[in-house]
């Protein structure tokens, strides 16, 4: 009987000791739900942000703005003959000439 007293002492003090040198485990950094969210949302804006940046250079590759505004000055001037065509009739049209 003492023999098994001293062996449940010894397994106890093991148990104890053996618990003190355990290797605390690394816990990692749990995001929370709202990080979470706010990480993939500026994810997608980021990835929004490059793929429209890459539209705009591949637009400007195809000189799109040149031809854009050779168009509004030719629209400019037709309409600005036509505007002057139109305010002369009117003129005519109010003020008939005797």
């Amino acid at each position: 009987m003492n023999k098994l007293l001293v062996l449940a002492v010894l397994v106890a003090l093991l148990a104890l000791g053996a618990e003190s040198f355990r290797v605390p485990r690394q816990v990692d950094e749990e995001q929370g739900a709202l990080s979470k969210m706010a990480d993939t949302v500026k994810s997608y804006y980021d990835s929004a942000v490059s793929t429209a940046g890459d539209y705009v250079e591949s637009i400007k590759n195809l000189r799109l703005d040149e031809k854009a505004k050779k168009l509004y000055t030719d629209t400019a001037t037709v309409v600005s003959t036509y505007t002057g065509i139109a305010q002369d009739q009117i003129y005519h049209i109010l003020y008939p000439q005797q």
